[in-house]
């Protein structure tokens, strides 16, 4: 497993990843008002190919687009975020796809989850990004992603809080297969 972004603040231990957030960290690229952003932090480990990363997490979220979930990354111009954030006053479930322009799809976080579980599962060309709440398993899929084949990628947990003070994650699970 390795850090990109590595975060100042960061510890390891009993099955859980704490990662303490910093502010103006993002990921994001062009689209709506040119804002570009590639420093938001990323834990994981490069995979060829097919693979499925499930992460299991909770977050003092605080501030407007505070968030945190799984990332499938190429590079700075090619890779999936899905997680949730804290949009307008409430937790949203979110992916934003990016090849070269980033796009974002939110849906209201069903409830008040006290943990959510993400999937990303690479078959091929393709990405399916499902998710579950409070324990439950990841089998609402919420998206359906075109995603460069046989291309090695960083497949791991994110985190970033574009606008506010920062936060904490935790992740109680990170899983590569």
């Amino acid at each position: 497993m390795e850090w990109i972004n590595e975060p100042k603040s960061w510890s390891a231990g009993e099955g859980t990843l704490t990662v303490n957030v910093e502010t103006k960290t993002d990921l994001w690229q062009q689209t709506h008002y040119g804002y570009s952003f590639d420093n938001a932090p990323m834990y994981g480990r490069v995979v060829e190919g097919d693979l499925r990363v499930t992460v299991t997490f909770d977050a003092d979220y605080a501030e407007q687009y505070d968030q945190a979930g799984a990332i499938l990354r190429i590079d700075e111009k090619n890779w999936i975020k899905a997680g949730t954030e804290f949009v307008d006053g409430a937790l949203q479930i979110s992916v934003v796809v990016t090849r070269e322009f980033s796009d974002w799809s939110v849906l209201p976080a069903p409830g008040s989850p006290s943990s959510v579980t993400i999937d990303l599962h690479r078959e091929g060309d393709a990405v399916t990004v499902r998710y579950g709440v409070d324990g439950g398993e990841p089998v609402n899929m919420i998206r359906l992603a075109y995603f460069p084949p046989g291309v090695p990628a960083l497949a791991g947990a994110m985190a970033a809080a574009p606008v506010g003070k920062g936060f904490e994650a935790r992740f109680t699970k990170v899983s590569i297969s």
